[in-house]
């Protein structure tokens, strides 16, 4: 495993898939797509916080009908400490930006989910 590989693992806990796959074809396809991971996901002065870009992402997923991404990402916000308020924000952006449809599909199972964080 890389540098780039295993530095993403710290950065978001676990090796995304399509790295996994990447490594599998080639080490350095790997190690480059770990490398834009890396990048994307870094904290810059005056930028986005990894709680703040996790937001972002869980707001798209939702838009997305992307329910088991959601779930994951919904994880992720709490424990970078993401408030009810925050992800019901997130949600209501989803619902702007993806329609009403989508959101009604997405919605029971995140609840459930936010009940099980204690939001």
């Amino acid at each position: 495993m890389g540098k780039n590989i295993h530095e993403i693992k710290e950065i978001k806990g676990f090796a995304p898939r399509s790295v996994v796959y990447a490594e599998k074809i080639n080490e350095d396809f790997g190690e480059g797509l770990a490398g834009f991971y890396k990048v994307i996901w870094a904290e810059r002065e005056d930028g986005l916080s990894i709680k703040q870009k996790h937001l972002t992402v869980f707001a798209i997923a939702c838009s997305n009908n992307n329910t088991d991404s959601a779930v994951k990402i919904l994880q992720k916000l709490h424990q970078f400490g993401a408030t009810r308020a925050e992800i019901t924000d997130a949600m209501m952006m989803a619902a702007w930006t993806g329609g009403i449809q989508n959101f009604t599909d997405i919605s029971s199972v995140i609840l459930k989910e936010m009940e099980k964080h204690g939001y």
